[in-house]
């Protein structure tokens, strides 16, 4: 009976090193499954959630004093670069141009007087020199003759008084000729100095009247308007600010232990929340900060007070995106997003080594402004130059 029984037990057994064994075998398998993921996937990119949309935001300010007299954009509202934002009474900057306008005529005249008056000295010390040639003619007809007592002693003296005097009305005539071209000489009506500082003026006035107007230096949407009709409002102060959402980027804070191998050059892969898993926006990396977040905060922390406790530091890595998905996928400035940066490819700088080669933002909005003020400055000098100015 026990014979007959003995096999079974050992049936059993081999059953359970078997399925142990395939148990084995299946965790074996998983693990160097995923040994290679880590070598192959995992180890060659660094993901993070902490990332956030970024862009510029550019503050609207009044440049000049003035009250608001209209707003014509509102929160949300697109903007064109040049389209004006808000316009500021004009009064008092009317009163001052027509003031600069006036100084700057007034000028063009006083030099073309002061031209025109050295052209008298040159006259006066040409009829002077003349005049000293007659009296010492005369002088030298009268002294023969006083050795021969055909004139008086008198009448030599006289003639000698005479040259004299001449000679110095010459020399004061010629001084007064300096004096006069002093003013002008070197330069025509338009280029001298008294004219250039009130055409300066002039532009001064011309601009500031201009900017009663405030633009948009960009293209952009409005957002955080603070400006109301009748406020009074000083140079500098913000009034609303312009974001312009087709240039935006993504600031991922990786930890510090993640930094290793990231470069600048390496693609990214930036995912948001606005859109889910269905938009992977593609970008790469441009720069990674030059502080951590802790150290440029209001407050930084003070490690060397005693009270240390040690928290693993984030760095910031500027992702830059492709404009064109930013236009066929909006995004804002604040959204949460996250951030995969592939690091197989290791051979870029850690920080870059070159300065930027183009600016990183410019407009030519108020470039506009002084060259339509030179034009309207030449125009008032030549309303006052004269037909016979030089």
């Amino acid at each position: 009976m026990n014979a007959a029984l003995d096999p079974a037990p050992t049936n059993g057994n081999g059953k359970r090193k078997r399925v142990l064994l395939g148990i084995a075998a299946v965790f074996a398998l998983a693990g160097l499954l995923w040994l290679l993921l880590w070598l192959l996937v995992f180890s060659r990119r660094e993901v993070t959630d902490d990332a956030y949309v970024g862009g510029n935001q550019v503050a609207i300010s009044a440049q000049v004093p003035g009250t608001v007299i209209a707003v014509l954009a509102d929160d949300t509202q697109w903007v064109r670069a040049g389209q004006t934002l808000v316009k500021l009474d004009p009064t008092d900057a009317a009163v001052a141009l027509a003031k600069a306008k006036s100084a700057l005529a007034q000028a063009v005249r006083q030099v073309r007087q002061q031209r025109e008056l050295a052209a008298q000295y040159d006259a006066a010390v040409a009829a002077r020199e003349q005049e000293l040639r007659r009296a010492e003619a005369d002088l030298a007809r009268r002294q023969p003759l006083l050795g021969e007592q055909a004139v008086a002693p008198e009448e030599v003296a006289h003639a000698r008084e005479a040259a004299a005097t001449a000679r110095a009305q010459l020399d004061l005539a010629r001084r007064q000729a300096a004096a006069a071209h002093a003013l002008v000489d070197g330069t025509d009506v338009a280029g001298n100095p008294a004219v250039q500082q009130a055409r300066a003026a002039f532009r001064e006035a011309w601009i500031d009247a201009q900017r009663n107007a405030v633009l948009a230096p960009v293209d952009g949407y409005v957002a955080q308007r603070s400006a109301q009709v009748g406020q009074r409002v000083q140079p500098g102060q913000p009034l609303m600010t312009v974001i312009p959402l087709h240039a935006l980027w993504v600031d991922a804070n990786f930890k510090e232990v993640q930094l290793e191998h990231i470069r600048i050059g390496q693609t990214a892969e930036v995912r948001t929340d606005l859109y889910g898993g269905d938009v992977v926006f593609r970008g790469h990396v441009v720069g990674l900060g030059a502080g951590t977040g802790s150290a440029f905060a209001l407050l930084p922390p003070q490690n060397a007070s005693g009270n240390w406790i040690k928290v693993v530091q984030r760095v910031p890595v500027r992702i830059a995106l492709d404009e064109r998905q930013l236009q066929a996928h909006p995004l804002r400035i604040g959204l949460s997003a996250t951030v995969t940066v592939d690091t197989r490819d290791r051979s870029g700088a850690v920080l870059a080594r070159q300065p930027a080669a183009a600016p990183v933002a410019e407009t030519d909005v108020y470039a506009r402004d002084l060259a339509d003020a030179e034009r309207e400055a030449d125009a008032v000098i030549r309303a006052n130059l004269g037909a016979d100015a030089r």
